[in-house]
C-alpha cells in the first residue's frame, strides 16, 4: 500500500473539517462519501472532489477501493457503523466521543479486535500544534514535576440539533467537549490509572435539552497528578479553547485560538470569524487556518502513517473507553454529590451517562 484510499461517512460540520484536514495529507486519497441528505453529500462530494457519493454507507463499505473510513456522524449511530465497517475490513477513524454508551463502546472495539482492523479514536486536542508543543517542553523538563493541568473549552452551544438530545449524545457539555480535556489529560500525564473523579453540572441557559450545560470535573490520577477540566455551553463569543500547566519549577499557559487570531471590528458584520461565533457585529477576533490549529489534519496525518506503516496510534479506541469510562464516574459524582474512586464500574453501562446526574 503506497497510498491510503479514504471514505467518509457524513457530510456535516465536523466531515468539512476532516475533508479539509486530508487536503495536508498526501499520502490519503479521498474515494468516496456517504451522507443522509441526498443533496447535501454531493455538495460535499463537489466541493472536495471527491469521485463518489452515497446515501448508503453499507454501499460505501462494499468498495474494494477503500482502505480506511471516516466517521462524522451523531453519537448513537457509532456503534452500528463501527461494527459493519469491521466486518467489511475496514481501518476506522471514530470522531469523539467514542460511543454514546459505555456497553456501545466497549463492543465497537472488540468487533474491531476480532475482524483486526485499526479503530483510531480522534481526539484532536492531542495532535493541536500547540498542545503538542507543551506537551514536549514538560517531556523536556521544563517546568520539572507536573503536580496540575486545566483545560478548558467553551462556547454557546453545540452546531446540529442532534447534540441536545441526550437520548442521541449520551449527555450535554461533557460529551461534547468533557471527552477532549478528559483524553487530553490522560495523555498529558502518560495515561497512567485514574484514582478518582469529582464533577459538577448545571443547565444554565439551554433549557432544550435535558443534559447539563455547563460543568467541572476534578481528575485525580494514579502518582499525584491532578487536572481541572471545564466545559460550557454558556460561554458567548466565539469558541475559547485553552490550558495551564503547573510544574514544581514552572508554568505554561496556552490559548488555542486567540493568539492566533486577527482582532476584527466590523460595522455591518462580515461571514466567518470562528467556530460557534455568532454575530460578527463591533470586536471579534478573526481566525486563519482553524482545522490546522485545532490538529484535524496533524491527526489524519498520523493515522494515515498508522496504517502505511503498521503502527500502533496515538489514540485508539481503547482510549475512547476509558474517556466513556471517567464521563460515566462524572455524571454519577454529579449527581450524587461524592467523590467517585478507582476501580469503578457504572451499574448499567447501557444507560446513557447522563441519566446518572438526571437520577433516571
Amino acid at each position: 500500500m503506497d497510498k491510503v484510499r479514504v471514505g467518509i461517512i457524513g457530510s456535516g460540520f465536523v466531515s468539512q473539517v476532516h475533508a479539509e484536514a486530508f487536503q495536508e495529507v498526501p499520502e490519503a486519497e479521498l474515494v468516496a462519501t456517504c451522507g443522509a441528505d441526498p443533496a447535501g453529500v454531493a455538495e460535499f462530494a463537489r466541493k472536495w472532489k471527491i469521485p463518489s457519493s452515497t446515501t448508503d454507507y453499507r454501499r460505501l463499505l462494499e468498495r474494494k477501493d477503500i482502505d480506511l473510513v471516516v466517521l462524522g456522524i451523531p453519537n448513537d449511530l457509532h456503534r452500528e457503523v463501527v461494527v459493519a465497517a469491521a466486518e467489511a475490513g475496514k481501518h476506522i477513524v471514530i470522531e469523539k466521543p467514542l460511543a454514546h454508551t459505555l456497553e456501545a463502546g466497549r463492543a465497537m472495539v472488540a468487533a474491531c479486535r476480532e475482524h483486526r482492523v485499526k479503530l483510531m479514536y480522534a481526539e484532536t486536542i492531542c495532535f493541536s500544534p500547540k498542545y503538542a508543543r507543551a506537551k514536549k517542553l514538560v517531556e523536556e523538563g521544563a517546568i520539572g514535576k507536573m503536580y496540575m493541568i486545566k483545560q478548558s473549552e467553551k462556547h454557546s452551544g453545540p452546531h446540529s440539533d442532534w447534540f441536545y438530545d441526550i437520548h442521541r449524545a449520551g449527555g450535554g457539555a461533557i460529551m461534547d467537549m468533557g471527552c477532549h480535556g478528559i483524553e487530553w489529560s490522560r495523555w498529558m500525564y502518560g495515561k497512567p490509572q485514574v484514582k478518582s473523579v469529582v464533577a459538577h453540572c448545571q443547565r444554565v441557559f439551554h433549557q432544550r435539552t435535558q443534559g447539563e450545560d455547563n460543568s467541572v470535573i476534578i481528575l485525580e490520577f494514579e502518582g499525584g497528578g491532578i487536572s481541572v477540566i471545564e466545559d460550557s455551553w454558556v460561554r458567548h463569543g466565539g469558541m475559547d479553547d485553552r490550558i495551564e500547566l503547573y510544574g514544581t519549577s514552572g508554568v505554561v499557559y496556552c490559548d488555542l485560538l486567540h493568539g492566533s487570531s486577527m482582532e476584527t471590528y466590523s460595522v455591518d458584520g462580515y461571514g466567518y470569524a470562528v467556530e460557534k461565533s455568532g454575530d460578527t457585529k463591533g470586536w471579534t477576533f478573526t481566525v486563519f487556518e482553524e482545522a490546522h490549529l485545532y490538529g484535524f489534519p496533524h491527526e489524519m496525518r498520523h493515522f494515515t502513517q498508522c496504517l502505511l506503516n503498521d503502527q500502533p496510534a496515538r489514540e485508539t479506541g481503547e482510549d475512547g473507553v476509558a474517556t466513556l469510562e471517567i464521563i460515566y464516574a462524572a455524571y454519577e459524582s454529579a449527581g450524587t454529590g461524592r467523590r467517585i474512586n478507582w476501580p469503578y464500574e457504572p451499574k448499567d453501562p447501557s444507560a446513557i451517562p447522563v441519566s446518572l446526574w438526571l437520577g433516571a
